[in-house]
C-alpha cells in the first residue's frame, strides 16, 4: 500500500474526528465541547496516520489589552500546518483570580485554535440562540429579540443605561447574556416594563 501524503492525513483527520458537545452548562443551558474532548477524540487518529499535535500559549498585547494567542500545530517528521486563535482576557470576571482568567482565555483559544485546525464547526447552542423549548415570560426572549427591546427601552434614557451597563459591568447590551442567563434577562425585562408603565 502506498504511504499516504502529509495532506492526505490531515484530510482523514479532519474527515474522521468526531467531537461531540458531551459537556453542558446549567447556567447558561446549552451543551459545547470541551479542549479536552477534542482531544480524546482526536488521539487515535493521530496514533492511526502518524502525525502529532501539539499546542501553545502566548500573551500578547494588542493596544492596552492583553490576549492570549493559541497556536495548535499538526504535523509529522517532515512537515506541519498550524491555526492560531486569539482569546482576550477580561480585566475583571466576577468569582475569578488573574490566574483564573488567563487559563480560561486560554482555553478558549486553544479550543478555536483546535476548532480551525480540524474544521470543526462550534458554533454553540448558546442560551441566546436556542432556548431549549422554554417558554419564557417575555416574548421578546422567546423571539429572541431582547437586546433591540433593552436598546429601545434605553433609547431616551441615556443615564440610566449608562448606569444598568456599569452596575453589569458590560459595555453594550448584547453582551448582558455573558453575565446573565436567560431566566434572569426574562426577569429583568418584566420588571423594566413594570417601570416603564
Amino acid at each position: 500500500m502506498e504511504e499516504m501524503k502529509f495532506f492526505e492525513k490531515v484530510q482523514k483527520v479532519q474527515e474522521e474526528l468526531k467531537a461531540p458537545k458531551n459537556q453542558f452548562n446549567k447556567f447558561g443551558n446549552y451543551a459545547y465541547r470541551s479542549c479536552e474532548d477534542i482531544y480524546n477524540a482526536v488521539k487515535p487518529l493521530l496514533a492511526k496516520y502518524g502525525l502529532y499535535l501539539t499546542l501553545s500559549d502566548e500573551l500578547v498585547t494588542v493596544g492596552e489589552r492583553y490576549y492570549i494567542k493559541a497556536t495548535a500545530r499538526l504535523g509529522d517528521e517532515t512537515r506541519f500546518i498550524e491555526n492560531v486563535a486569539y482569546a482576550r482576557e477580561e480585566e475583571t470576571k466576577k468569582g475569578m483570580d488573574g490566574s483564573q482568567i488567563t487559563g480560561a482565555s486560554s482555553s478558549y483559544a486553544r479550543k478555536y485554535a483546535l476548532n480551525g485546525l480540524f474544521l470543526i464547526d462550534d458554533v454553540r447552542d448558546s442560551d441566546v440562540t436556542n432556548t431549549h423549548g422554554k417558554i419564557y415570560e417575555n416574548d421578546e426572549l422567546n423571539n429572541k429579540t431582547y437586546r433591540s427591546w433593552l436598546d429601545k427601552f434605553f433609547e431616551d434614557k441615556p443615564e440610566r443605561l449608562a448606569k444598568f451597563l456599569e452596575y453589569y459591568k458590560i459595555k453594550t447590551t448584547d453582551k448582558l447574556d455573558q453575565v446573565m442567563g436567560l431566566e434572569e434577562i426574562d426577569q429583568l425585562i418584566s420588571k423594566l416594563k413594570k417601570e416603564g408603565k
